[in-house]
């Protein structure tokens, strides 16, 4: 076997300057040998040029290893929820003025706090302030120019209150017209006076409902159509059913106003209850930090409201009745008073569904009654006016139009206690 030939010591020598190793080493002729091996070098000098890496294959790439960060932990699981939700959500998230009103949107789209668990928070109230926290402020600052909720304003005050209070007026102004001037005035002129009366009434009326408490945002659709026929029915319903049962109508016959001018002058105290339970249920959501803790409270709220309306009505319904000679109290005004209040009530918190329906059945059951009678006439079908007959030998006449409001008041009342009990019902556009 051949022997190696001994190296070259000019193949151990160094660069002289250290700009020339960092150029990279250069090889030269005389640094290999006849059979091509590279110098031998010591591993601990400095000036030795690391050793070349073995290329890769071409069909296999060289990846570049993944970096993590000091620290860092990989991410497993599902993706965020709250992400998620905020992204089914964003146009709600940023028309929000605060947390509540997001909580309210949420609890509307069904999401309670059982649910809210799911997105690793306690309730609704929890969720909806990490969403509000997550929109970037620039999308809030439109909103923050008002206040989140209804907050003190005189001025406002006394003006929708001055409003409530003129179809009191014009129906007490009308009243007292005709009463001074019985006996002066001839039927025809009476008839216009109490047109132009209730032509007053009805405007002020309706600019009344047009602002404040009582306002609906989404309308009342219908219900000003069946409001006119129990109004109607109030003043005049029971003569009309009186000379039905008799055989009639035989012709004219008379009306008793003294519910129309009490239910008039109750606009204002039913605008002030409204006004007091919008703000104390505002009051109780924005202290509220569950769904069922606001229910609670709110439920209270509602009935402390309809009972101070109740309050004011009967006595306005006792005076209006006793300046126009009256005998008393109405049942059933006082039933249809309690009605209207519940209806508009929920229909100024944006749900006047319920009480259009309500209106509606009461209407029914009023010219139902007369209409049963007129029916019973047709030979075979007497039985159709028994239950008129028994409910009018009962309570009278005006025993059909109590049991029709009140019944139509009392299921409207059970339903806004519940619907009113949702925080969806108290944000504000």
């Amino acid at each position: 076997m051949r022997d190696r030939p001994a190296l070259d010591a000019s193949a151990l020598d160094v660069p002289a300057h250290h700009a020339s190793a960092l150029q990279g080493p250069t090889l030269h002729d005389s640094t290999l040998h006849d059979h091509g091996d590279l110098p031998m070098t010591r591993p601990d000098d400095p000036a030795t040029p690391p050793a070349a890496a073995p290329e890769r294959p071409a069909e296999i790439p060289l990846r570049a290893p993944a970096r993590r960060a000091p620290g860092a932990t990989a991410r497993r699981g599902p993706a965020d929820p709250v992400k998620t939700l905020l992204h089914d959500h964003r146009d709600l998230c940023e028309r929000a003025v605060d947390p509540l009103e997001i909580a309210a949107g949420l609890e509307a789209h069904g999401l309670t706090d059982r649910t809210a668990a799911r997105y690793r928070h306690r309730d609704v109230f929890a969720l909806a302030e990490e969403l509000y926290a997550r929109i970037p402020p620039r999308t809030h600052d439109s909103a923050t120019g008002s206040p989140p909720g209804p907050g003190p304003d005189t001025e406002a005050r006394a003006a929708w209150t001055l409003l409530a209070l003129l179809p009191g007026a014009a129906c007490l102004a009308t009243a007292g017209v005709l009463r001074v001037t019985e006996g002066l005035l001839g039927d025809g002129v009476r008839a216009l006076v109490t047109v132009a009366g209730a032509l007053l009434a009805c405007l002020a009326l309706r600019a009344c409902l047009g602002r404040g408490p009582l306002r609906a945002p989404e309308g009342a659709g219908r219900a000003g159509m069946y409001a006119c026929w129990l109004l109607s029915y109030t003043v005049y319903g029971e003569e009309l059913l009186a000379q039905v049962m008799t055989g009639g109508p035989d012709g004219p016959w008379g009306g008793s106003p003294a519910p129309l001018l009490g239910l008039a002058a109750a606009i204002a105290p039913a605008a002030w209850c409204a006004h007091l339970f919008t703000v104390r249920a505002h009051r109780k959501l924005s202290g509220s930090r569950a769904l069922e803790e606001f229910g609670a409270g709110v439920r209270p709220l509602l009935l402390t409201a309809v009972c101070l309306f109740l309050g004011a009505l009967l006595p306005l319904l006792y005076l209006a009745d006793l300046g126009l000679g009256g005998g008393g109290v109405p049942v059933a005004a006082v039933a249809l008073g309690v009605l209207f209040f519940v209806a508009r009530l929920l229909a100024a918190h944006g749900l006047p569904e319920p009480g259009t329906v309500a209106l509606a059945g009461a209407c029914a059951v009023e010219a139902g009654a007369p209409a049963l009678v007129l029916a019973a006439r047709l030979p075979g079908l007497e039985p159709l006016a028994q239950p008129v007959n028994a409910l009018v030998s009962t309570g009278g006449t005006g025993a059909v139009s109590a049991l029709a409001c009140g019944g139509a008041a009392l299921g409207l009342l059970l339903h806004a206690a519940l619907a009113l009990s949702r925080a969806s019902a108290h944000t504000r556009s």
